[in-house]
């Protein structure tokens, strides 16, 4: 997998959530343009392969802003964390015109939570910059029934459409969609599970971190998201998605020494 210069392929890395918005789930992802810098130097520090800038919510019934106010909210701290780290970036966004303006701003990957269904323009522009995609299942129904064909054939479809744009294969990496479309006993069952996306072909990225699945109040679902991650590296996910890095950089490593 790569991103950006940079070849990812073996080992499970982190992607760091940096949210460029006022109303995101975990209030200590928040961030702006007066404290970006510092909040990405931290993240590398401790241990973030990745960053992935996000400048729309989308926690449970979160009200759509649009690819205007994205880049508006996107803009100067994209310019500030290429000018400052050489780190691949993301962004995480489903608007095609969003995702231009950050892939000519100099972001290496689209994280794409409609899995380049929701806008068709988004797929020739990934291709025209020649950047990297995340694919991420989601739909506008919950699942019902079996999961597992729903979430793969999405999939599937998705990596079709990437690859006849032209999108490098060696770019593409997919993600189930835990908290999306899907009941609490579903994203347990798709985490749990969660190698059976592998004969896929494609590289997997797990997104736990914090989210509702776990219960309780999000101060309290550090250890759950932390057994998630160790899972992913049992299960040979490449990238875990997550606010806290420290903690997780540090639960893959002793994931590791413990074999």
């Amino acid at each position: 997998m790569k991103i950006g210069s940079k070849v990812f392929d073996g080992g499970t890395h982190v992607m760091a959530i940096i949210n460029l918005t006022p109303d995101s789930f975990w209030h200590e992802s928040r961030r702006t343009a007066d404290d970006v810098l510092f909040a990405v130097e931290k993240a590398l520090n401790d241990g973030a392969e990745v960053i992935d800038l996000g400048a729309q919510s989308t926690r449970p019934n979160y009200t759509e802003v649009s690819a205007e106010e994205e880049i508006s909210r996107l803009e100067r701290p994209l310019m500030l964390v290429k000018e400052r780290f050489d780190v691949p970036l993301s962004v995480d966004t489903y608007f095609a015109k969003t995702a231009k303006a950050a892939l000519a701003a100099g972001a290496d990957l689209i994280n794409d939570i409609w899995g380049l269904s929701r806008e068709k323009e988004m797929t020739e522009i990934i291709a025209k910059y020649n950047a990297s995609v995340c694919i991420m299942h989601n739909c506008k129904t919950p699942l019902s029934g079996d999961i597992w064909k729903p979430v793969a054939d999405f999939l599937k479809n998705g990596v079709e459409t990437a690859l006849n744009a032209g999108i490098d294969k060696n770019k593409i990496i997919l993600d189930g969609g835990i908290g999306f479309a899907k009941n609490k006993e579903q994203n347990h069952e798709l985490l749990n599970g969660y190698e059976k996306l592998l004969p896929l072909g494609y590289p997997l990225l797990l997104g736990t971190s914090r989210k509702s699945m776990f219960g309780g109040n999000v101060e309290d679902r550090l250890p759950q998201t932390l057994e998630s991650t160790r899972l992913a590296v049992k299960k040979g996910v490449l990238f875990v998605r997550v606010h806290d890095v420290k903690e997780n950089a540090e639960a893959i490593r002793r994931e590791y020494e413990r074999g």
